[in-house]
């Protein structure tokens, strides 16, 4: 197939050369044209993906005017925050009116909290979208290591084409149907990395890492159901699989966030010592909005929102935490 990848951070390129070395002709959109010679002339990213040699399926492009009429599926790895700008242009492109699109961004409009996909459907009403989620960090995948991931879509026959086109020996797709359950468990799960790495930033020890992710899950399932997601999704890869990876790997971006703010740097130092987008800061006032208006029950969300956006001490919301009313294990 031809297609193009927009967005040329770690995980877009991890997914342009994953499926370049498939056989597919890849365009990678860069949103710098150095990024893109660098790509194009030494076939290396070395910002987000160190140490990875790129196939040479894959051009890199940095403006749009550059996109082959050829495109026959496009993969959208942009950060959300940037998403609405590019969708704007890229719309433009008339030939592009009916690709189907995959959203890999685990993200939510900052200011709607809506999903990206309805983002993406608002600009591109004809096209077929489908979601790419799980415990997926490009670092490991871009190194060929075991991985599973799941695609949605609304219809099976788009799932059943494109679980082949993004398998490989080495990372294994699923499909399933629900994809509100499928992008609400990738939103929702970097409010709970954010708060893990808090925990552990602030050296509580693995039984609370433990207790918070597992109450964790529980917070989720209860909102993603109410949001119209299946319980069944919050239980797989999308959801207590990629919370998980987040919560505990060294690769989850939201995890580093929440660990410098338990060691006690400000948000805003936090964010800029990264140097990425950390999609979990701008997710949890959307997921702490979206849980207000459904009257589900979110202390974990509340505290880490109290927390990014209150200047609330993480030592009194933690005590906050324990404090309140007792109750049964599953209320």
């Amino acid at each position: 197939m031809n297609i193009l990848v927009i967005g040329a951070g770690s995980w877009g390129s991890c997914l342009a050369n994953l499926l370049a070395k498939q056989g597919h002709s890849v365009q990678l959109s860069c949103r710098r044209a150095e990024q893109a010679e660098e790509i194009n002339l030494h076939s290396t990213n070395e910002k987000y993906l160190p140490k990875v040699l790129f196939s040479k399926n894959i051009e890199a492009i940095a403006s749009f005017d550059q996109i082959s009429p050829e495109t026959e599926l496009i993969v959208s790895a942009a950060p959300s925050a940037a998403l609405t700008q590019l969708l704007t242009e890229l719309s433009k492109l008339s030939f592009l009116s009916k690709t189907p699109i995959v959203s890999c961004t685990k993200g939510l409009e900052a200011e709607t909290g809506r999903r990206l996909s309805e983002v993406i459907q608002d600009h591109f009403p004809h096209n077929e979208i489908a979601i790419l989620s799980g415990p997926n960090h490009a670092e490991e995948i871009a190194q060929e290591l075991p991985a599973c991931g799941v695609i949605g879509a609304s219809h099976m026959d788009l799932c059943t084409t494109l679980q082949s086109v993004f398998s490989t020996p080495y990372f294994r797709i699923y499909r399933s149907t629900d994809v509100k359950g499928i992008e609400y468990g990738g939103c929702i799960k970097n409010t709970y990395a954010i708060a893990a790495g808090i925990a552990a930033g602030m050296n509580l020890g693995d039984n609370a890492v433990a207790a918070l992710v597992t109450r964790a899950l529980a917070e989720m399932s209860r909102l993603g159901v109410a949001l119209g997601g299946n319980i069944e999704t919050f239980m797989g890869l999308s959801g207590v699989g990629d919370l998980i990876t987040t919560c505990f790997s060294e690769h989850s971006r939201n995890n580093q966030i929440g660990r410098k703010l338990g060691e006690g740097m400000t948000l805003e130092a936090a964010v800029a010592s990264l140097g990425m987008v950390a999609e979990g800061v701008r997710n949890t006032k959307a997921s702490y909005f979206i849980a207000k208006s459904t009257g589900i029950e979110t202390p974990l969300i509340n505290a880490v929102y109290q927390i990014l956006y209150e200047s609330k001490p993480a030592k009194e919301a933690l005590s906050q935490l324990l404090a309140r009313g007792l109750k049964t294990e599953f209320q």
